[in-house]
């Protein structure tokens, strides 16, 4: 007798998949390059390398990469201490990570303005003290950091809860101490997921716009982000410029995303290895 599965075939199934990945993304981001094509290559070249975008794609893909590795850190402390430690107030801080998923990005940018700019209750005690966070290129990595910092912990949390304690017991009876548990026994686990919480922060930082245009203070060749960039060039009607520096951002985007998600499958696969 024939299984009944609560989905349709294989066939269907399949076309259902393709339609609306192709509404979704695929027909968006060709429509990216199909705009793009109309301008030539001497036009292409012209309108992504003047000096100006130039130092907008070092300020948006340095300052992501830079606050996806801080969120990996300290996205990996969060994780721990919620997920191994009982604390009062343990479900409040629980629900406080979740907070920028639900906060509009310009309501974030707003806040984190005020709270550091000179007059701010941080900025009036950082700024005496020669950092400058609002309206610098540190005030981008400021709210990179923040918006980022939930997809680290989400991706983390739950392999942490799988991972059982006695594994650590273990480890400390067999006489290793607590960084050899953590480097040997804890880390390999998690690292998978790790890597994935760190690609998932670098791709929402690189594409953010609303918490960070208040606070980076757009000064050019300072504190322009490539979104930003955009946005003027939409604004001035030059819809061709948008896209092409749209596609630069998205080629170079999806080439650090597979190189990092090839770094996690061929971990993963060593790691499977070992065991």
């Amino acid at each position: 007798m024939a299984t009944r599965r609560a989905l349709p075939g294989f066939g269907l199934s399949l076309g259902y998949t393709l339609t609306w990945l192709s509404l979704v993304v695929l027909i968006p981001l060709a429509a990216v390059f199909i705009k793009t094509s109309s301008l030539t290559l001497e036009q292409f070249w012209h309108v992504t390398t003047t000096p100006r975008v130039l130092a907008s794609y070092r300020l948006t893909f340095g300052a992501s990469l830079l606050a996806a590795g801080i969120n990996a850190v300290f996205g990996l402390l969060l994780a721990w201490s919620l997920v191994r430690y009982t604390f009062p107030g343990k479900k409040l801080v629980d629900s406080l990570v979740d907070l920028p998923f639900a906060l509009p990005t310009a309501v974030a940018g707003i806040s984190l303005t005020a709270l550091w700019a000179g007059n701010g209750w941080l900025g009036k005690i950082s700024e005496p003290l020669g950092i400058k966070v609002a309206f610098s290129p540190l005030g981008v990595l400021v709210a990179l950091v923040f918006i980022g910092l939930p997809f680290v912990v989400r991706t983390v949390q739950p392999v942490l809860e799988d991972l059982e304690i006695e594994i650590e017991e273990a480890s400390s009876s067999l006489g290793a101490d607590r960084w050899q548990t953590f480097r040997l026994v804890v880390f390999p686990t998690l690292y998978p997921a790790l890597l994935t919480g760190f690609a998932l922060a670098f791709a929402r930082a690189v594409g953010e716009y609303g918490s960070v245009i208040f606070i980076a203070g757009n000064i050019p060749m300072v504190s322009e982000i490539t979104p930003l960039m955009i946005i003027t060039k939409l604004e001035q009607y030059d819809y061709a410029g948008a896209t092409a520096i749209a596609s630069v951002m998205l080629i170079a985007s999806f080439i650090l995303l597979i190189a990092i998600n090839s770094l996690q499958a061929w971990t993963a696969k060593r790691t499977g290895k070992s065991k």
